[in-house]
């Protein structure tokens, strides 16, 4: 099977939707020092643009972030090797599979306020996103198998 096929299981989908978004909650929440105030406040302006934003864009991206994982995914598979511990030890490469889906998605984007907290916080997003992929690889190979 699939990432694609496993993560947008319609039966598994909205467990999938909120361990992604207790995820973010949980990322955010660790972040500390100035850019953490910086990446919290711009997390909160995208938060409060309508209830259910953030599971909304979680939900819509769900598929293209599978799809663009499932190579790294599949590789791990094909060796025999742990999801979770592969993708930690190719962090460099999710992050940038992940980015890549979300810098077009804020290009399309129709709010000003998701679009400019992106813009603001885009220059320390692959490290913040490569922080997160341990997290992101238990949740992988929890839902993947």
């Amino acid at each position: 099977m699939s990432l694609l096929e496993a993560l947008t299981d319609e039966s598994k989908k909205p467990q999938i939707v909120k361990e992604c978004c207790e995820l973010i909650d949980a990322e955010v929440d660790d972040k500390g020092g100035i850019s953490g105030l910086a990446i919290k406040a711009g997390y909160k302006a995208v938060k409060g643009i309508k209830p259910g934003f953030v599971e909304h864009a979680v939900e819509d991206m769900l598929p293209e972030f599978a799809k663009a994982l499932d190579p790294i995914y599949a590789e791990a598979k094909s060796q025999n090797k742990g999801v979770s511990d592969f993708f930690a030890s190719h962090s460099s490469r999710v992050a940038d599979a992940l980015l890549s889906i979300t810098d077009a998605k804020a290009a399309r984007a129709k709010s000003g306020v998701a679009k400019g907290a992106y813009d603001k916080l885009r220059s320390s997003a692959k490290k913040n996103v490569e922080q997160a992929v341990p997290r992101l690889g238990r949740l992988v190979e929890k839902f993947g198998n």
